[in-house]
């Protein structure tokens, strides 16, 4: 059911949530863009595939399909499932990180940002100097600066990095993609260096389309040739299968042919995440997930998925509402930096921004900035981050193109009240992923 509050209600219901999005109870949202992960409507056939689910404690049916699905897409001969990808990190992270090491990775997101640091180690973002411009055209923002990944990894030692990360695509740079060549010059270099490169695979057929769309050589590959090439430069991966899967629960890890790792993979999993042959998951959300792995390379779909953030880039366009592009594969990031310049870093301004898009609608967005950066574990001071943006994430399959445009017009209407929104201020926060739990007031009241 869909419900729609005044907006004297929603103002008490956001002050209630401690004006944090995340603390909103979803039946006091109209529109619901605070993720793409888990939100997207699985088909009928994965609905029918459910049914189908043997609750086998060991060795499932279902999770042998997964296997086959997952190997026929990235070509690796290591799956194993877990609950969802921050579960993969903490599988993984520990095995190659600890207390002096670095991951270097072209932007972490979140989640393995706050497992690099869970695991004793520090991340380092290597972007290249493209994404920092949000009004310039380029076509792979979501780079690596392999140029600057040398110089960190002289500066660092090669024996402290412990992981070199590409996140494909790049969530925290705008949902920005990543060139074929840029992973594989990226791969070259951790090679040469003999340090384990991962991707975190999260939205890999977006990225996918990306390629064959804008680089040269790959027009006439279908989205799983593009998706095997990109996988076979990592060692491993990581992956959220609650994006490009399109399930509402469920994660990856792969290894390419280390059976020694695989083997330390399994030993973590069990403890942490429930036998192999389930990981944290029903036989049916295995089946679900082995059926929407192939769905989600299917281009015409993907055509269409992007085309709806394309959609609202051409809205924006119109309206002068700045964002980061060319839009990225599964939402648009609303530069909130530039549309509330009068409200600094350390006040929020891509927070700001989303709380008042669910004061004037009832849309639910979220920060992608300083706010959800938070504060440098060494020193506790707040970090500055290189985007403040606000994130509008599409769910797979759901909204339509007048959902949309009441997202557009909500932006609109803010914008001819921009300068007396205010910032905000943290009364409460966890030392880890704080975004998801702190509590604040806005500045001045």
């Amino acid at each position: 059911p869909i419900t729609i509050l005044t907006r004297e209600e929603r103002l008490a219901k956001i002050k209630e949530a401690n004006y944090n999005l995340f603390s909103l109870k979803s039946e006091d949202v109209y529109i619901d863009l605070l993720s793409d992960s888990g939100t997207g409507a699985m088909s009928t056939n994965q609905w029918a595939g459910m049914m189908n689910g043997d609750e086998a404690y060991s060795g499932s049916k279902n999770y042998f399909n997964l296997i086959r699905s997952a190997q026929d897409i990235f070509g690796y001969e290591y799956i194993q499932p877990v609950h969802q990808g921050r579960a993969a990190e903490k599988v993984v992270m520990p095995i190659l990180l600890g207390p002096g090491k670095f991951a270097i990775s072209n932007m972490h997101f979140d989640t393995t940002r706050a497992h690099v640091e869970l695991a004793g180690a520090r991340a380092i973002d290597c972007i290249v100097s493209e994404a920092l411009d949000t009004k310039t055209y380029a076509p792979f923002k979501g780079n690596m600066d392999v140029l600057k990944l040398v110089e960190l990894i002289g500066q660092l030692g090669k024996e402290n990095v412990g992981v070199i990360i590409m996140t494909i695509t790049n969530n925290s740079a705008g949902g920005q993609p990543v060139s074929m060549k840029n992973i594989k010059d990226t791969a070259e270099i951790a090679n040469k260096y003999n340090i384990p490169f991962i991707i975190d695979a999260a939205r890999f057929a977006e990225n996918a389309f990306f390629i064959k769309e804008r680089e040269e050589g790959y027009k006439e590959k279908s989205i799983k040739e593009i998706a095997r090439e990109m996988f076979s430069y990592a060692r491993l991966f990581t992956m959220s299968a609650k994006k490009d899967a399109i399930i509402n629960m469920g994660g990856l890890i792969g290894v390419k042919n280390d059976k020694e790792l695989f083997e330390v993979i399994k030993v973590r999993t069990i403890p942490l995440e429930g036998f192999i042959s389930y990981g944290g998951l029903s036989g049916r959300d295995l089946e679900a997930m082995a059926i929407g792995l192939q769905e989600g390379v299917d281009y015409n779909y993907l055509k269409y998925r992007i085309g709806q953030m394309e959609y609202m880039a051409g809205k924006l366009d119109v309206a002068g509402i700045p964002y980061q592009s060319p839009v990225g594969g599964h939402a648009v990031f609303v530069n909130a930096g530039e549309f509330l310049s009068h409200i600094p870093y350390y006040e929020f301004p891509g927070q700001a921004l989303a709380v008042e898009l669910y004061i004037e609608a009832g849309i639910r967005g979220c920060d992608i900035g300083s706010y959800m950066m938070g504060n440098d574990p060494d020193t506790g001071k707040q970090i500055k981050s290189q985007f403040e943006f606000t994130r509008l994430a599409i769910p797979r399959r759901v909204y339509t193109q007048s959902h949309l445009d009441v997202i557009i017009e909500a932006l609109i209407s803010i914008k001819n009240r921009k300068d007396t929104i205010p910032g905000y201020k943290i009364t409460w926060e966890p030392k880890i992923l704080r975004h998801f739990t702190s509590r604040l007031v806005p500045v001045g009241k």
